[in-house]
């Protein structure tokens, strides 16, 4: 039995990553390799919570389902309603109550960094002078420059300095929260300052001190340049001299519960995957990186993601190799992350890095449903979870 009233769930976590549009559901003739909606829902998550239950997982993590304009979820315009295309609040609650009465707990998604440039809100900033929304975002030149994520004119940066726009963040968090749900996988959280996530954590855990906030604090690949739209302390002293990720990770220690463990993903990649070392290697590097965090920090432990080559791919589609890297993963005193569909061994032909636009539809394919069936690695992983929990 799962114990959600506090959060020491997350510490023997079995984390399932579900990308909502290309998890169940969806019409297998629509083409998935366009960056457009497939018909993915949270009805057909609940339709699936028996193949999960017996697959043994223990958490579901749903991507942003909140209202949007881009079929993954992230591109939001309305913090306060679910998305037509991924359901209702009424099948959102029943998936959240379903969960719990199968003795799981449920995590989404949480973007309060940045908005789609087709919210309402951004819409009057720019097209209306004395728009009290105008604070809400950073102009540097009203109204065609403006701080974004990154360099994604898609997508706005959130001003969370300005008293409204944290209040409708913070009480946007806590909205979803009275649903059930029992925490946040929280986006891009170098870009908010850590002033608003002590605030953040504090204000939300009054009312709620069960929950779990686990940040995404990866700065691989930011230019120079974008460093202006993010607000982790040091940044530039840490792009410059090239710090490595747990520099970034530990910044996040006593503000949130947790971040995910990008350090532990590269080291995977860097010994098992790519076979530039040896399990012995690994595990001595990994020792070492626990070592720089307090046992009450979580770091919950991924293979692979939504914006990264699966882990069959990484591992050239050799399933002897990617079999002993889950093995060490589950070895490990951490909460485990699947991302879905890695235990019906979906991979992908070509690199997420080879294209330049929207490569990351690579790692996004649709759960093979028709395929999925006991079989080889469903039952290694299977078999992994069960022993897990008899420890």
């Amino acid at each position: 039995m799962i114990d959600n009233r506090t959060n020491k769930w997350i510490e023997n976590a079995i984390i399932y990553q579900i990308l909502i549009d290309r998890f169940a559901g969806y019409n297998p003739k629509k083409d998935w390799k366009k960056p457009k909606f497939i018909g993915g829902n949270i009805k057909g998550i609940i339709d699936a919570l028996p193949y999960l239950k017996n697959l043994g997982v223990t958490t579901l993590w749903i991507s942003p389902f909140y209202k949007t304009s881009a079929y993954h979820g992230y591109h939001i315009t309305d913090f306060y309603e679910v998305d037509p295309h991924f359901g209702t609040k009424k099948e959102l609650k029943r998936l959240i109550d379903l969960t719990h009465q199968n003795n799981m707990t449920i995590i989404a998604d949480f973007v309060p960094n940045h908005v789609s440039r087709h919210h309402p809100f951004f819409q009057k900033a720019i097209s209306e002078k004395n728009s009290q929304y105008k604070k809400w975002f950073y102009f540097t030149e009203w109204p065609e420059r403006y701080q974004c994520f990154l360099s994604v004119k898609e997508l706005p940066k959130l001003n969370l300095k300005n008293p409204e726009t944290k209040n409708h963040i913070i009480n946007a968090a806590k909205y979803w929260l009275s649903f059930g749900l029992d925490g946040y996988r929280i986006d891009h959280v170098i870009g908010p300052s850590n002033s608003f996530w002590k605030i953040f954590s504090q204000e939300i855990k009054k009312d709620y001190p069960h929950v779990v906030f686990i940040g995404e604090a990866w700065m691989q690949g930011i230019t120079w340049k974008e460093l202006k739209t993010i607000q982790i302390p040091w940044k530039r002293l840490n792009w410059l001299q090239k710090r490595p990720s747990d520099t970034v990770l530990r910044n996040y220690i006593s503000l949130l519960d947790g971040v995910l463990d990008f350090t532990a993903q590269q080291l995977f990649q860097h010994h098992i995957c790519q076979q530039n070392g040896s399990e012995a290697q690994l595990k001595k590097s990994l020792q070492k990186h626990y070592k720089k965090f307090p046992s009450d920090f979580t770091l919950p432990l991924f293979l692979d993601n939504h914006d990264m080559d699966r882990i069959l791919f990484q591992c050239n589609n050799q399933l002897h190799r990617l079999k002993k890297a889950v093995e060490i993963q589950f070895s490990i005193h951490q909460p485990i992350i699947i991302y879905y569909g890695t235990e019906q061994g979906i991979s992908q032909q070509k690199s997420v890095w080879s294209t330049p636009n929207h490569g990351d539809l690579l790692t996004r394919k649709p759960m093979p449903w028709n395929d999925t069936k006991s079989n080889e690695l469903y039952d290694f992983y299977r078999k992994l979870i069960k022993d897990r929990k008899l420890k």
